[in-house]
């Protein structure tokens, strides 16, 4: 039996093949191959390079060498369409396009089905959005992004289903395609394939299996937070923050879909509640435009900038597409135009840190549970000044680690299908307890502060 797997993880802005060996009650990670993920704006469309991707995943695996098995995670919410040949027709449509605006506001809410949050780029708006071209007339089936290019390594075709319960297209209660409301939105039921779940084998790249892991990057990451017990929440931090618990069912209240929280499905069957907050998104966009300086010595510079000077409400839309981010920032923050990088990146921390702590108290009050500690993972988990702050925001002690969580839960729920890790969510939990660098922030500041600027960003 081998002790090695591969995990193929895509980000928003990269992709990495990730190869874990299990031995000697821990593990250890080989990053063997590293590849971009540039969307391409084609036709007044941003399209996901998809083609780009696979020839990733491909020289990342053919770099892992021999392994146990395989299993991919991305992103959630985009797809593409095959026809009656099973040729992918088309780009995969990159989220932040503007094809779905307004689509949501044409439609009844979904939470009673679906449990999900209301955002643009839901899957759901996207199929509606496409409805009426040739394309979508000529599919024959609907595949997530992990799901597609599982097919193209296995030829084998399915959902599954942590990355599934995002589209707003599954039943949160019965965890299967929720067929009435599919066919009340006038969507075509046969485009969409059986639901699998994690830990179930996929079909076989050359001999090696391919296994459904959390494919969604988040329920992969959620696998890997290092927690004891159940009173902790999450922050999986990365381009997006996705901020909530893990539960044993979902919370469906008039409450909970006012405010905007979601149901999504976990592994083991655990629900993912919680809401995505921008995230690092808006620094990401500004480090793309500025050729200088360097993280690092941005971060120490706005270290050294007054705190809750500047704060905007991240959640607006109005940072949701890339271009002029720092503008749009100086706009709404009332910055002049010749504000420093570091004051513009404090107003981003700050605001992020905000914004987790809104979403951590909703979260809370809305299951009728309380926390005692925060675990952020991801990349987010190395900028010091974001944990230091969440911490403060929160008021609650933040645990940063592990960075490579996604990946991490990806390859356990491989080597647990394979019999070399035994046990279920805090067994794996406890393993990566051992083996994992965790660092601890405790909070400070003042919560009057943190409540004033509350208050000025109108939450």
């Amino acid at each position: 039996m081998s002790s090695s797997f591969a995990a193929v993880d895509l980000g928003a802005s990269s992709g990495r093949v990730v190869v874990g060996r299990f031995g000697n009650g821990g593990f250890g990670l080989d990053v063997v191959h590293r590849f971009p993920n540039e969307p391409v704006r084609v036709g007044g469309t941003l399209h996901w390079d998809i083609l780009s991707l696979y020839r990733g995943v491909l020289d990342g695996l053919r770099a892992a060498g021999p392994v146990g098995s395989i299993g991919i995670d991305s992103w959630a919410v985009d797809y593409g369409l095959l026809d009656a040949d099973g040729a992918l027709l088309g780009n995969p449509v990159h989220y932040r396009d503007g094809r779905t605006d307004g689509v949501a506001d044409r439609v009844r809410e979904l939470y009673d089905v679906c449990g999900l949050q209301r955002l643009p780029f839901n899957t759901v708006y996207q199929l509606l959005a496409a409805e009426p071209t040739v394309q979508y007339g000529m599919a024959r089936r609907f595949l997530l992004i992990p799901d597609l290019l599982a097919y193209w390594l296995t030829g084998e075709i399915g959902a599954e289903y942590t990355n599934a319960s995002t589209t707003g297209l599954l039943d949160v209660r019965t965890r299967d395609w929720a067929l009435d409301l599919i066919g009340e939105l006038g969507l075509r039921a046969e485009l969409l394939p059986p639901v699998r779940h994690p830990g179930s084998t996929i079909g076989y790249y050359e001999g090696t299996p391919v296994v459904a892991v959390g494919s969604h990057d988040t329920a992969s990451a959620v696998v890997a937070v290092p927690a004891s017990g159940t009173d902790f929440a999450y922050i999986s931090c990365g381009t997006w923050s996705l901020v909530g618990l893990e539960l044993d069912r979902p919370v469906l209240s008039p409450e909970s879909r006012q405010a905007n929280f979601t149901n999504e499905g976990g592994v083991d069957g655990t629900i993912r509640y919680l809401r995505n907050v921008m995230g690092l998104w808006p620094l990401q966009e500004c480090l793309r435009e500025w050729d200088s300086p360097g993280l690092p010595e941005l971060l120490r510079a706005a270290a050294a900038e007054p705190g809750l000077a500047h704060v905007v409400d991240l959640d607006d839309p109005l940072f949701l597409p890339p271009g002029d981010m720092a503008g749009r920032l100086r706009k709404a923050a009332g910055l002049p135009a010749d504000a420093s990088r570091a004051t513009i990146v404090r107003c981003i921390l700050d605001s992020l840190a905000l914004a987790q702590r809104r979403a951590l108290r909703q979260a809370q009050e809305l299951a009728g549970r309380s926390v005692s500690v925060v675990h952020l993972v991801g990349g987010g988990a190395l900028n010091e000044l974001l944990c230091q702050l969440t911490a403060d925001a929160c008021g609650l002690p933040v645990l940063a680690g592990p960075v490579e969580a996604t990946a991490i839960g990806n390859l356990l729920v491989q080597a647990r299908a394979a019999g070399v890790v035994q046990g279920g969510p805090d067994a794996m939990r406890a393993l990566v307890r051992e083996t994992q660098r965790i660092v601890r922030y405790s909070p400070g500041g003042s919560e009057k502060d943190w409540d004033a600027a509350a208050v000025r960003v109108g939450r």
